[in-house]
């Protein structure tokens, strides 16, 4: 694995430890690698994103055993077998897709009814309780608003439901908020982070986006937004986004930016062509 700089810096075993992992070279197409420890002989210029746009259920909000358990009671309704690995399968899909799936398991409803049922089901237990808050996630957001970095919410859910979300945030930091029923193509497709760059006027290649998911890691990838991949349900491979972290407790907005400046650098004198084709 390539690093950034020369000199002495934690051993693998440490960077595990922390949660902090590079992407090696080679996958997808060219990316400076993002070296992980804390100091570097040669630093590279850091580099402020445009814009964080972030992910929600399993990224920001741990909703995703609350979507998993409306689907085990939706299906036990009808009498359909579903499976634990059959609710691992949907995590970071639209929710049109897992209702199609729900049907074709045996729930005699129309997607958009199954739809409808599992936001009313996931809506009413965040009613009731505190949101469940992602370890690091809130107070990060809070910061960048903070520091004037614009963020946006990019999320498959319904547009209803993402506000309760970003309305529990301190001073309403998100200016953009993009869901799944505002986009025509869900997650792994671009769009929704792409339209959520253009929304903030910012181009999505001078973007750091924030996700849990591996079909939500390839949405913001195509996109040619920086991507950090923080894994949570779902296992991720280390390979996954432009830096792969286990938590995002303990990383604030300087962090990031260390974290995100050689992607965003190598990516400064490019454009965002293929993503908008790959949009087409």
């Amino acid at each position: 694995m390539e690093r950034v700089g020369a000199g002495g810096g934690p051993s693998t075993a440490d960077r595990t430890r922390s949660g902090i992992h590079n992407r090696p070279q080679g996958l997808r197409r060219p990316r400076a690698p993002v070296d992980s420890s804390p100091v570097t002989a040669h630093p590279l210029a850091l580099v402020q994103p445009a814009a964080v746009l972030w992910d929600m259920d399993g990224t920001i909000i741990d909703t995703e055993p609350i979507w998993q358990q409306s689907q085990v009671e939706l299906t036990g309704r009808y009498g359909a077998e579903w499976t634990h690995e059959d609710g691992l399968s949907l995590v970071g899909s639209g929710l049109e897709r897992s209702g199609e799936i729900l049907r074709d398991k045996g729930v005699d409803m129309e997607v958009e009814e199954i739809v409808q049922w599992m936001t009313s089901y996931v809506m009413e237990r965040l009613a009731h309780d505190d949101l469940p808050w992602r370890p690091g996630a809130r107070e990060l957001i809070e910061e960048l608003h903070a520091r004037g970095i614009p963020t946006a919410l990019v999320t498959m859910s319904r547009r209803t439901m993402a506000l309760v979300a970003a309305d529990a945030l301190a001073d309403h930091p998100f200016r953009v908020v993009v869901a799944g029923d505002d986009v025509e193509h869900p997650k792994p497709h671009p769009e929704a982070y792409l339209t959520a760059a253009a929304q903030l006027g910012v181009d999505a290649t001078a973007c750091v986006a924030i996700e849990d998911s591996a079909t939500g890691v390839a949405a913001a990838v195509a996109s040619g937004a920086v991507t950090i991949a923080v894994e949570h349900i779902v296992p991720l491979p280390e390979t996954a986004g432009d830096v792969y972290l286990t938590s995002l407790a303990g990383v604030d907005v300087d962090r990031l930016v260390a974290l995100t400046s050689p992607a965003l650098a190598a990516r400064a004198g490019g454009s965002a062509t293929d993503a908008e084709e790959v949009a087409r």
